[in-house]
């Protein structure tokens, strides 16, 4: 059974940072793409960054772009997502998600696998 376990959410003033982890179990995570997505209030979920199985590979939402970094730790099984300079806007429950293949994709449909999401909450 694969799991994804996100942690490090929380309350932060506007112009601070938070440190999201993904933890993976039941799974390899190397060899495999992985994805952080966001869902604010009565908003589609959206794609905030993904990388590639080696890491080599990023992307990122233009909205988050020089703000947030995507990394990942193959022995650790664990993604992270630094999230610095953050803004109002960027409250919402943020999920993990595996990719059915090796690469940074963009598509909701190329994820096989999610965690149960984790509330960032910035206040102005």
């Amino acid at each position: 059974q694969v799991q994804l376990v996100e942690s490090g959410g929380g309350l932060v003033q506007n112009g601070g940072s938070l440190r999201l982890s993904c933890a993976v179990s039941g799974r390899t995570l190397s060899g495999y793409g992985m994805g952080w997505f966001r869902q604010a209030p009565g908003k589609e979920r959206e794609l905030v960054a993904t990388i590639s199985w080696s890491g080599g590979g990023t992307q990122y939402a233009d909205s988050v772009k020089g703000r947030f970094t995507i990394s990942r730790d193959n022995a650790k099984n664990t993604v992270y997502l630094q999230m610095d300079s953050l803004k109002s806007e960027d409250t919402a429950v943020y999920y993990c998600a595996a990719a059915r293949s090796r690469f940074a994709v963009v598509g909701r449909n190329e994820y096989a696998y999610w965690g149960q999401g984790t509330q960032v909450t910035v206040s102005s």
